[in-house]
């Protein structure tokens, strides 16, 4: 293919190829070419010219196909306009004589039509060059067209379009000539041509002006007679034309718009709709004939004509565009709705034709007023609607107002308005279900009056029109919650006032069941009450039927229509009436058979049409029960449910009978009674109904072949029983569209009615399929057989062998007796059925064994694949292949194989040839790759029959069957893939275009072939490349097909190609073709455009946008988006797509593409988003709230800018986004969450404004979220005060985000403050609506939590600033006081559960705030430094928040311990059901509580936390928090909590009920973390954890603690666990802060305990004293039952998982190996410090034989954590475990245990081995060099001053010791000389002197030789300066110790080293810093000794006369400087030492 890409046609190359090579090379080449053209030279172009003009003029004459010979068009006009234009005039010759040609031979056609294709080109690209040549041109082409076969006149339409489009005005003196061609062609008998007619029209009528004034209306009336006999694709082109004529046609009334030569007829706009309503009702039939049968009105208007002008109404509303539509929306309106009046008999003369008609209003409606108006104009639409609704209501009115009964109901003027008013009722609910909450103001509106009316209408005595009253006030409720329960309450209060009205009756009845099924969209739900209304009205309704035989059907249906949708609301409404519903269901039914023929004889046909009604009902109801109470289907309920079911069978045995005896009137009530038992059957299983099978059984049968089924519906049953992707080659009308509510009817056939809602009342409370639509059940007759073949399926299933047989023949003699239509029908029947039975066996993995059963299976089946019903054979392929599924034997598989095999051999009829072509694909599908030798048959055969041009059915359904081969062959199928791809080239290359449905096929076809190749497609082998190359050229020949789904195949291919071989699909190109399709018409070409998009921008989200941007920018006029790239990048352009479209996967794809972009591209292009969703919100922001609150300067001058981008619409650049709805503003909203969520993981300047300004002065181009704030914030406020309240909870979201986020960053001009104090007033604003009463209670909760966020998040330090938010909190907490009772009845009962708890969760987080801040206040003043701060920067008083808080604590605890009792009960398990409180607890009702549990579990947490810092602060001595608050109105306080009623009112004393309380905290956080699920938030288990520390932290509850020692036990176990399941560093240090306070209680304990034995005991002896703490007398520690245990076990596990070298069983001995000591990370410190802690706290714990059994644990960990962790670091210092694990020690050395009589030998063996340990630390050889020494001496510092002299002067331990002094004195690391010499200084100064003495005597002289050393060489820094000074102060110390006899002589030796320091006078000056610092400190020292020991210095000075000069001359030469130097020096003394001595304070 290399060889392709070349500017000349490389002849060579090309001759060298076969056939099918040859076209690839050619077609391959003149892409190439295309490309290659525009980007070369002109001059280059025009040197080879005369050569390409040749190659690709003869290229002509080769026969090219359909996809080359459009390219070789482009290419030659490319050509042309790029180079030289002389030849092109003999070009254009040229191709005129091939057309003139004479040639009619199939073979020459190709040339003949390039030649038409290229002059279309040429004149299109060239246009006015061309000068006069276009007449003959046109002349030419015309006269071709009469001869011409289907693709001639095909591609000349398409052709004159591009001449026409080239020319422009130019070409006048052609239209008419072209009119009249197009005209003939727009009837012709092939749809393709009839669409390039279409087309061709469409260009014309831009220059004819005739077509939309002189000749108008015999356009319309020729586009009329095209929709006749049309397809899809013909309506869409034809409505199109259609509706830019009419358009055209009122726009250009304008003056100037049309060109003075001709006098202009003016139309109106009521001209315009007068002539589309002609062809609605009329049809093609014309205006002037309005013939007998017009008149009598028989014939009727063919349905395709009725949807094209549907369609045309569409597209004339959208060309005026919404602004027009907004205009002139009542004429409009007036118009539409006329179509179904009375005055129009023809539109609704049968009730099928009603129904149609009514699709298609509603359709326009949607279209247009849904599709094209903003929100306001949506409002004022509604306003329209509701007045017309009233208009015809007081038509209505007027006629039922006449007195006589008879002429009222029969008048027509009943009819007259009905339909009319259906269509407008329906279209005002989808109107507002769209509006959302954003409707308010409409409904709020009395003058519009739009529920009175509404609710007025529902007593219309048609039936639709209730239905449809009813269904508007469904879609009410369901945009507007708050309405549902009022709407509920008045029409309940109706249908009580107005039961003896039987239309009051069902109407009324039909509302509340609408309403009720809008519950389930409303997640508040309605209060619990109103079920009980319900179901007695309901039982009241049925047992007053009988009164009144007027009203008797009415109220039967009513009563079960309630009953069954009450059942929608689920188990918690329903369990409380099942008793009841179970009883009135058995009642229906008579008791046994007996009862039934009795019954039979009695009544009339009156009083069995009420029967039969009333038993339909309660099997509705119980359907409903089934389907949506599942969790009540318990075996008891079943044994009520089932008794009447067996009689319900026996009716349906003898409705035959009935039916007889009593005549037709019966006819629809028993078709309805069998669908209805049919339907419920089906949901139960067949289990429940085993004895009835074969009745049941028998029944369907005779169903499904009754005589009296005329219809055939195959377009409804089938298609659930065919394969979803068979669906795609039948009609294209099975598949999704955007007309598909209109176009159903078509694909039903004429006889059937499309389903509507008065075929089946019940369905009005089911959830609807699609979403928003109204439910559209089918007629009784269609449904009652679509539920016997369901039904059939699972019967024939269960049944014995036997009796299936015997159906299965009777069924299969059926249809040999039946003739002509009769036989299809039944013939549909029975394949449904089988399929079905075959499709429930294969679903549950059955069998179908015996031959027998097979037999006539297989029959049927075969009859069926050679149906001439193209939807039958397909269902047939399915049941084929299912059929050899089920029986699962592979010689039976073979054997149908090849009966397919033959019959494809053999039959020569497209029929046969599709149905088992189709058969063996399926075959593959269900049985994977049969057998190679199969698999090679079946391509073969199928490649024969793909290649068979004369019916491109059977190539369309070969090539299909080759596809599901090629997916299921999998690799096996390599061996074809050349063939394969050749073959599927040769036909895309030659296939005409106007056959699509095989291209179609094609591309399935190449898809799963690349599929199949999958990533071997990567490869670089040249077959490889080759195969890769064919697939990306089958891309491209796709691409070009004019058929929008065979591109959405190609683009799906391309995605494929992407996944697999990213590198060779060119990206460029194929976002230019996605961005070209991103706004189709066609729904599933769009969804194949994102499908791929969304693909693309996971991994390369950058490119494709930029791609998209240069795209929009490059072209001129190619490009027509709706969607505005250029402006708004293909993310704009995105968001416009998502805010028109209504497909939810659609939808779906558009979020998920969004998401990704934004993920990968939001933070580098943050600016451009962030403007996105602004202009998002700010586009249809109401005026009033947009002028935010703004408090900051610099943003004045924007607001001006705002207020003018939202009001001056109209002139200059418009608005990127108009009116988007609300749902995108919500999306927009979270994408603002999404982008701060980015930006978290992105470059840290995003939040600190300093370093973002900084980095944007370097680089402008930079840019940092932190810049945006305000932005942020103004879209978070036009958010939360929108209307909608979808938005404003996501407003507040948003604002909850950027207060958490941003609350700590410091504004940097004013130091101090934080960057969003300047925002409060914005915030205050913004919340202040979600407090108000009308706001529902989940915007209110959401409130809350922004409210406490705001409070805690320390913005705002002013304390009047603070109350604007903290006042919100005020008045909701007085609201919620009043208790569950008093809040809204407008919302379930759990929705003020809600609303309660998140006002008490917000009061919780204030006051958890506020202690913190107060406790840190507290702690900052003990350190003085910080106090100045913290008081100097302006802020008030942390205790200030507390004071606020205090006011309310009393009423805050009370509700607060309410709150945590109920979660308490709540939680608790379901066996202690019975123990609950009836009446439920102080926030929720018993019924309610299933719901509540959630709104408990998201905020019991921090609930729990605040009452335990309440309870803290009280210290549990407070008085009872009840007096002096108000009282709840039923008092919950802990003191009811747990009393039988019948115990009285015992009053508790506070003793109780603190331990009550205490119980109750404790309870909860045990339960909640022994039990953690996953989804537990770390925030509930840190809140906690902190309440537990917040309990622990006061005495009494310690003293609980300490004394239950199983308490203890249980809560370290459950902590074990949490530190084993949650990783959290910080959840496992709260944790361990808990078993320290648990430890410190149980010390408590023990001491008290120890104390007052003393005190009891006093007078007796010491002896008898029991021992208290654990392990008594004897020392054991009994697991489970020990406390000290488990903590041990707990600081094991946390120790051991920080220091796996720990634990033995790793390293293999006990001491350990010796590893590496390792610095933990900080958490790791943190933790293994805190298990320090609590380790040496433990001995304290125990009895003195207790603590024997753990100390050696204890010290070997405490030693371990040091080995482990001492690593040197630099400066000396020490690592943070290190000093953790010697401060631990230190503790347990200096334990009282140690010093016990009972315990005080064991302790000291126990601590010597300790101290050998460490010793052994030193290892001699030297593997532990790493090991800090310091760490390491600094132990044995420790053991040798706190622990009992015996412990160390043992001489063997102690000549260690000195030695390992001795050897780090030696050490040349200053700092660890310093620290040695602080050690020893703390060693030399230990009173005792047998354990100092012998470490004096040992180390003095070495310390002296030290010295003296530096003496000589005198210190040069600082080090050597403080080594100087620390010895000299261990010399010191020594001559304080020393005995009196030996002191001068140490004096003797100290002094003459420091005087050997001072400096004299001069010297002084000289000398250096260091020389001068030890200058001071020796002077300073000598001052000191001198008058110390006088006797001893004089005697000094008096031996050394040098000496004493020498200290006088310093001392005189120092008197100024000693004065002025004295207090630095000591400063500098003091900062030298402060580091270093600090950790010796911590330790000594």
């Amino acid at each position: 293919m290399e060889l392709a890409h070349s500017l000349l046609l490389n002849e060579e190359a090309y001759n060298q190829l076969g056939e099918v090579q040859k076209a690839e090379f050619i077609f391959d080449w003149l892409r190439y070419l295309e490309k290659l053209l525009v980007a070369t030279s002109r001059s280059d172009v025009r040197e080879k010219q005369k050569t390409l003009v040749e190659q690709l003029l003869s290229l002509l004459n080769s026969s090219p196909g359909p996809p080359t010979r459009k390219l070789l068009a482009k290419n030659l006009a490319l050509l042309y306009s790029i180079g030289d234009t002389f030849s092109v005039y003999e070009t254009i010759d040229k191709c005129n004589d091939l057309i003139r040609s004479r040639d009619d031979s199939p073979s020459y056609l190709p040339t003949k039509l390039a030649a038409v294709v290229c002059l279309g080109s040429l004149y299109k690209k060239l246009g006015r060059i061309l000068g006069n040549t276009f007449t003959d041109t046109v002349g030419n082409i015309l006269k071709a067209m009469k001869s011409a076969e289907s693709q001639g006149r095909y591609e000349i339409m398409l052709s004159l379009q591009n001449i026409l489009n080239g020319l422009g005005a130019a070409a006048t003196p052609c239209h008419r000539d072209v009119y009249k061609a197009a005209r003939s062609c727009l009837t012709d008998r092939s749809m393709a041509v009839r669409c390039a007619a279409a087309k061709c029209l469409l260009e014309l009528q831009n220059e004819a002006i005739f077509m939309w004034s002189t000749d108008l209306d015999s356009v319309a009336t020729l586009c009329f007679k095209s929709f006749e006999g049309s397809n899809y694709d013909v309506r869409i082109s034809v409505s199109k034309l259609l509706g830019t004529v009419l358009a055209k046609a009122i726009i250009s009334k304008h003056p100037g718009a049309a060109a003075s030569r001709q006098s202009i007829r003016r139309v109106s706009l009521e001209e315009v709709l007068e002539l589309l309503g002609t062809g609605f009702l009329r049809g093609s039939s014309g205006f002037l004939r309005a013939s007998g049968d017009m008149l009598k009105g028989t014939s009727s208007v063919s349905r395709d004509v009725r949807v094209g002008v549907t369609q045309a109404y569409v597209v004339f509303i959208s060309t005026l565009g919404g602004a027009w539509l907004e205009k002139n929306f009542a004429a409009f309106l007036s118009h539409i709705v006329s179509l179904v009046s009375q005055s129009h008999p023809k539109a609704t003369q049968t009730q099928i034709d009603a129904v149609c008609s009514r699709r298609c209003v509603s359709f326009i409606l949607r279209a247009t007023v849904g599709g094209l108006l903003g929100e306001k104009a949506q409002i004022a639409a509604a306003k329209d609607i509701c007045q017309a609704i009233w208009k015809l209501k007081k038509v209505m009115d007027a006629v039922m107002s006449d007195g006589n009964l008879e002429t009222r109901l029969g008048s027509a003027d009943v009819a007259a308005s009905q339909h009319m008013l259906v269509c407008a009722l329906q279209e005002l609910g989808n109107l507002i279900h769209s509006l959302g909450t954003t409707a308010a103001p409409l409904l709020q509106d009395s003058s519009a009056g739009i529920l009175d009316n509404v609710i007025s209408v529902t007593v219309h005595p048609s039936i639709s029109v209730r239905l449809a009253a009813a269904w508007c006030l469904h879609c009410i409720a369901v945009a507007l919650p708050s309405y549902l329960t009022p709407l509920l309450d008045r029409c309940l209060e109706r249908l009580t006032v107005l039961k003896s009205s039987p239309e009051a009756v069902t109407g009324f009845s039909f509302a509340v069941a609408a309403l009720l099924g809008a519950v389930k969209h409303c997640p508040l739900g309605i209060p619990h009450g109103k079920g009980k209304i319900i179901m007695a009205l309901a039982e009241d309704l049925l047992c007053s039927a009988a009164q009144n035989s007027r009203l008797s059907a009415q109220r039967t249906q009513a009563g079960w229509l309630l009953i069954a949708a009450l059942m929608t609301l689920g188990p918690a409404f329903v369990s409380h009436h099942l008793a009841r519903v179970l009883l009135l269901w058995r009642c229906v039914f008579p008791v046994s058979p007996k009862d039934l023929e009795t019954e039979k004889s009695r009544g009339d046909s009156f009083t069995w049409q009420v029967t039969l009604e009333g038993r339909a009902g309660a099997l509705c109801a119980i359907k409903s029960f089934v389907a949506h109470c599942g969790d009540l289907l318990t075996e008891e309920v079943m044994q009520h449910l089932l008794p009447p079911l067996p009689c319900a069978v026996d009716l349906l045995t003898q409705l035959s009978s009935i039916l007889k005896t009593y005549g037709s009137p019966l006819k629809t009530p028993s078709v309805v009674y069998r669908q209805r038992l049919y339907e419920l059957l089906i949901l139960l299983s067949p289990e429940t109904y085993e004895g009835n099978l074969s009745a049941i059984l028998r029944e369907l049968a005779a169903d499904l072949t009754a005589p009296d089924v005329q219809v055939a519906a195959s377009s409804f049953l089938l298609p659930p029983l065919c394969h979803q992707d068979d669906l795609l080659i039948l009609s294209p009308l099975l598949q999704e569209t955007d007309h598909r509510f209109i176009e159903e009817q078509l694909l039903l056939g004429s006889g059937i009615a499309c389903g509507s809602l008065e075929y089946d009342p019940y369905s009005i409370y089911e959830k609807d399929v699609e979403g928003d639509s109204v439910p559209k059940p089918l007629p009784p007759m269609l449904s009652v057989t679509s539920s016997a073949v369901k039904l059939f399926g699972v019967v024939c299933a269960h049944v014995g062998e036997a009796q299936r047989l015997l159906v299965l023949e009777q069924l299969l003699d059926s249809i040999k007796h039946t003739k002509g239509a009769r036989q299809q029908v039944v013939q549909l029947h029975v394949v449904s059925s089988v399929s079905s039975f075959l499709k429930y066996v294969a679903g549950s993995k059955g069998h179908l064994s015996p031959e027998e059963v097979r037999r006539p299976v297989l029959a049927l089946v075969m009859g069926a694949l050679e149906s001439p019903s193209p939807l039958l054979r397909c269902a047939a392929a399915e049941a084929w292949a299912r059929l050899a599924q089920v029986v699962d034997d592979g010689a039976f598989t073979a054997a149908l194989a090849q009966v397919s095999f033959d019959k494809l051999k053999s039959a020569r009829d497209a029929v046969t040839r599709t149905g088992h072509s189709l058969a063996l694909g399926s075959l593959h599908r269900y049985l994977g790759g049969i057998s190679s030798q199969h698999l090679n048959s079946c391509v073969g055969i199928l490649y024969t029959l793909s290649q068979d041009s004369t019916s491109p059915d059977v190539q369309t359904w070969a090539l299909h069957s080759l596809s599901l081969i090629i997916d299921s062959a999998g690799p096996l199928y390599y061996i074809h893939a050349e063939p394969t791809l050749s073959l599927i080239m040769m036909l895309l290359l030659n296939v005409p275009p106007t056959h699509a449905e095989v291209h179609q096929s094609l591309g399935r076809c190449l898809n799963a072939l690349i599929t199949t190749l999958g990533p071997e497609l990567q490869g670089n082998s040249t077959s490889v490349s080759t195969l890769r190359s064919s697939c990306l050229l089958g891309c491209a020949v796709m691409q070009d097909n004019p058929d929008c789904l065979v591109q959405a195949q190609a683009i799906s291919c391309l995605q494929q190609l992407h996944m697999f071989a990213p590198r060779h699909v060119n990206l460029s190109s194929l976002v230019s073709c996605l961005c070209v399709n991103l706004c189709s018409p066609y729904l599933l070409l769009r969804r194949a455009v994102l499908a791929c998009l969304r693909q693309l921008v996971q991994r390369e989200a950058a490119e494709v946008s930029e791609h998209a941007v240069m795209l929009a920018k490059n072209s001129r006029e190619e490009l027509t988006l709706d969607a505005n790239i250029r402006e708004v990048g293909l993310e704009g352009a995105l968001l416009t797509l998502l805010d028109k479209e209504t497909d939810q996967k659609l939808c779906h794809d558009i979020k998920e593409t969004l998401n990704h972009m934004l993920t990968s591209m939001a933070v580098d292009k943050l600016s451009f988003w962030l403007k996105l969703c602004k202009d998002v919100l700010a586009a249809s922001a109401d005026f009033a709230t947009v002028t935010c609150v703004d408090t900051m300067q610099e943003e004045e001058g924007d607001k001006g800018d705002d207020a003018s981008v939202l009001t001056s619409r109209n002139d200059g650049r418009p608005h990127p986004f108009t009116n988007p709805r609300w749902a995108t503003r919500v999306f927009a909203a979270e994408c603002v969450c999404r982008i701060i969520n980015q930006c978290e993981n992105a470059h840290s300047a995003h939040f600190d404004v300093a370093l973002a300004q900084e980095m944007k002065k370097k680089d402008s181009r930079s840019d940092f979220l932190v810049l945006h704030l305000a932005d942020l914030i103004r879209m978070a406020f036009m958010a939360a005060t929108d209307h909608s309240d979808q938005l404003r909870l996501s407003g507040l979201e948003t604002l909850l985000v950027v207060i958490r986020r941003f609350a700590t960053i410091p504004e940097p001009e004013f130091p101090g403050h934080v960057i969003l104090e300047q925002y409060q007033a914005n915030v205050g604003a913004a919340l202040r609506p979600a407090f108000t009463s009308e706001t529902p209670p989940d915007v209110t909760a959401k409130a809350c939590q922004v409210c406490s966020a705001w409070i805690a998040s320390g913005v705002v330090s002013d304390l009047n600033d603070i109350r604007r938010v903290h006042q919100l909190l005020v008045a909701s907490l007085t609201k919620i006081q009043v208790g569950k009772e008093a809040l809204s009845h407008l919302y379930n009962e759990s929705a003020s559960t809600m609303e309660i708890l998140a006002v008490l969760k917000a009061w919780a987080e204030v006051y958890i705030i506020a202690v913190e801040r107060h406790k840190n206040h507290r702690q900052s003043l003990k350190t003085p430094a910080c106090s100045e701060e913290s008081v100097g920067n302006g802020s008030i008083s942390p205790d200030g928040l507390l004071e606020l808080v205090h006011a309310d604590l009393g009423t805050l605890s009370r509700l607060w311990l309410a709150a945590l009792q109920d979660f308490a009960l709540l939680t608790l398990p379901s066996e202690f059901a019975s123990q609950l409180p009836v009446e439920g607890g102080a926030f929720y009702t018993a019924e309610t509580s299933e719901n509540a549990k959630l709104h408990y579990y998201n905020s019991w947490a921090l609930i729990l936390h605040a009452t335990a810092l309440w309870l803290t602060s009280t210290g549990f001595v407070v008085a009872d928090p009840d007096e002096g608050a108000p009282n709840l109105s039923r008092p919950v306080t802990p003191t009811s909590m747990c009393q039988g009623s019948s115990s009285g009112p015992t009053v508790k004393s506070p003793e109780d009920v603190y331990t009550e309380r205490f119980h109750l905290i404790l309870g909860i956080s045990v339960k909640f973390l022994c039990s953690l699920r996953s989804d537990a938030t770390m925030e509930s288990i840190t809140a906690c954890l902190h309440a537990l520390q917040a309990l622990l932290d006061v005495p009494w509850p310690r003293s609980k603690i300490g004394s239950d020692q199983d308490l203890g036990i249980e809560l370290l176990n459950v902590l074990h666990r949490v530190i084993l399941t949650r990783e959290s560093p910080s959840i496992q240090l709260a944790s361990l802060e808990v078993v320290r306070q648990i430890i410190c209680a149980a010390q408590e304990h023990v001491k008290e305990k120890r104390r007052s034995a003393e005190v009891d005991d006093g007078a007796a002896e010491k002896e008898t004293l029991p021992e208290f703490g654990e392990g008594k007398d004897t020392g054991g520690l009994v697991p489970g039952k020990s406390l000290v245990f488990a903590t041990l076990e707990l600081c094991v596990c946390i120790l051991v998982r920080q220091l796996p070298g720990l634990n033995p069983k790793l390293t293999g001995s006990p001491g350990g190996k010796a590893t590496k000591p390792q610095m933990l990370s900080e958490d790791g410190s943190r933790l293994v410090s805190a298990a320090l802690v609590i380790l040496s706290e433990l001995p304290a714990v125990c009895s003195p034989e207790g603590s024997i059994s753990i100390l050696p644990t204890v010290l070997y960990l405490t030693t371990g954590v040091l080995r482990e962790t001492a690593v040197k670091l630099p400066g000396g210092q020490l690592s943070s475990t290190a000093a953790a694990s010697l401060q631990a020690l230190k503790g347990i050395l200096s334990s009282p245990m140690a010093r016990a009589e009972k315990s005080h030998t064991a302790w000291t063996g126990l601590l010597r081995s300790a101290l050998t340990t460490i010793l052994d630390c030193w290892d001699p050889d030297g593997t532990h060099q790493e090991l800090d020494e310091v760490s390491l001496l600094t132990a044995i510092t420790v053991f040798i001053l706190s622990t009992s002299p015996e412990v160390t002067t043992i001489p063997c331990l102690q000549k260690r010791c000195i030695e390992k002094f001795k050897a780090t004195l030696e050490i040349k690391d200053p700092m660890v000389q310093i620290k040695t010499y602080q050690l020893l200084l703390s060693i030399f100064q230990y009173p005792n002197p047998a354990v100092s003495y012998p470490y004096i005597y040992s180390l003095v002289s070495s310390i002296m030789q030290k010295l003296q050393e530096i003496d000589r060489r005198k210190p040069e820094d600082t080090t050597e300066l403080q080594i100087f000074q620390e010895g000299i102060k261990v010399l010191e110390a020594l001559v304080a110790v020393a005995e009196e006899q030996h002191r001068s002589q140490l004096v003797a030796c100290l002094l003459p080293i420091l005087i050997s320091f001072v400096l004299d006078e001069n010297a002084l000056g000289s000398a250096t810093s260091i020389m001068r610092n030890l200058h001071d400190f020796a002077l300073q020292n000598l001052m000191q000794i001198g008058p110390q020991y006088s006797s001893v210095f004089k005697s000094v000075m008096a031996s050394s006369p040098a000496l004493k000069a020498r200290l006088e001359a310093a001392i005189k030469g120092n008197q100024e400087t000693v004065k002025v130097k004295t207090p630095t020096s000591k400063h500098t003394k003091n900062s030298g030492k402060s580091s270093s001595i600090q950790l010796k304070t911590n330790f000594l």
